[in-house]
């Protein structure tokens, strides 16, 4: 029996050390970065700092990958995470969004934001600097909602 348990250890630590070398391409594109969310709309410093450390890691090409994101198979699941996020809502390419297009990403961003569903606890967790405060939350859902409303056409 304790032979067992040894070989199994010994398995486990020998894939896990095997695993290493396998990590998942964190590579960016290339892209332009004066299409970048923040260079656009100009946010006031106090926005732009939220914004910067509560969405960007996930939600751009500007991403700053924790010491563990070297740590195979945990580096998979943090880049999937990651993918996913620019999929949903890539803030390096905002000027790639039509107009509707982009009014209903800061629509779904106000109400991820009253609902406290983003940032992610998963992610806030490890990244204090994510959480946000109630003030800042209602800041963020303010100035979102401005920049919607400027999105929006004249109507006569």
């Amino acid at each position: 029996m304790n032979s067992l348990f040894s070989k199994t250890l010994i398995g486990l630590a020998l894939l896990f050390i095997v695993l290493q070398f396998f990590g998942p391409d964190t590579s960016v594109p290339e892209y332009d970065s004066a299409k970048d969310f923040l260079v656009v709309n100009q946010p006031p410093q106090e926005i732009s700092s939220v914004i910067q450390s509560a969405c960007y890691d996930c939600h751009s090409y500007e991403t700053k990958y924790p010491w563990y994101s070297s740590l195979e198979p945990l580096s998979w699941w943090l880049q999937d995470h990651i993918d996913e996020g620019r999929d949903e809502f890539n803030l390096s390419l905002w000027t790639d969004y039509p107009a509707d297009r982009a009014d209903h990403k800061l629509e779904e961003a106000v109400e991820l934001l009253e609902a406290e569903e983003m940032p992610l606890p998963s992610y806030t967790w490890t990244h204090s600097d994510a959480r946000l405060s109630d003030q800042e939350r209602v800041k963020l859902i303010d100035w979102f909602s401005s920049l919607r409303a400027a999105l929006q056409p004249e109507t006569e």
